[in-house]
């Protein structure tokens, strides 16, 4: 946890948080710190700044806020995923509130095992948890959205349209280009497939909207490994 992720719940005045359970454990625990320690702070969805020990008891830490800093900019992008093994669904939502993404959709596949979907990871106070470990990561406090769509055909011809309206719209998929356009110079959505990727059926209704297949060339990777090497292609970060 690099960053004390406080919500408007932990709030007790303008200025001051008392933090319990998970995130006073780590505080006590693993960062060693206590009263007078000045830690990285941030309100969900707020600013971001430092928050000051106060008071500290065997069960809350009590910190003072001094929040005027903005989080990181997001990345403009969109990113829709075929439903992965719940396993992996795991480490993929916090890798993607690490990377920046704000907006996920998890759509259904031939591919995708259809147990998968009855999986508790799904449930919305999972992803969040997910989420938020992965904003704890990076400093971060903007929290991302995630859309579950159980339907492929209906999602690729009545949703993605409209997701796609202003951004470039890249297919990750080893049949295409490894020549990937620049996602600095216009929002983007990306799609990725199930393992052993889309079937050629998906495949085309996908390019019938608008995607362009662009390659990460010719090894196979697992989709957690392919979300940040296509994301890393699309927007390269810049030392």
């Amino acid at each position: 946890m690099n960053l004390l992720l406080l919500e408007e719940c932990d709030l007790t005045g303008d200025n001051t948080a008392i933090v319990r359970e998970r995130r006073h454990r780590h505080m006590v625990d693993i960062k060693g710190a206590g009263v007078g320690d000045t830690l990285p702070a941030g309100i969900l969805n707020g600013a971001t700044g430092t928050a000051t020990i106060t008071a500290q008891s065997a069960d809350s830490t009590t910190v003072s806020l001094a929040l005027n800093s903005q989080p990181p900019a997001p990345l403009p992008l969109t990113l829709v995923l075929a439903l992965p093994r719940p396993k992996m669904l795991r480490r993929i939502l916090r890798m993607i509130a690490e990377l920046g993404i704000k907006e996920l959709h998890l759509i259904n596949s031939f591919k995708v095992e259809k147990s998968y979907w009855q999986s508790p990871l799904l449930a919305e106070a999972a992803i969040r948890e997910y989420f938020i470990a992965g904003l704890e990561q990076v400093g971060d406090t903007a929290l991302p959205t995630c859309t579950l769509h159980t339907r492929f055909r209906p999602f690729v011809e009545d949703t993605l349209p409209g997701l796609l309206a202003g951004r470039a719209g890249v297919l990750a998929d080893p049949q295409g280009t490894t020549d990937w356009p620049d996602g600095h110079r216009q929002p983007a959505l990306l799609a990725i497939g199930p393992e052993g990727g889309f079937i050629p059926f998906e495949r085309e209704l996908l390019l019938a909207q608008g995607l362009k297949a662009h390659s990460l060339g010719n090894r196979i990777y697992r989709v957690e490994t392919a979300v940040p090497l296509a994301t890393a292609a699309l927007f390269p970060v810049k030392v």
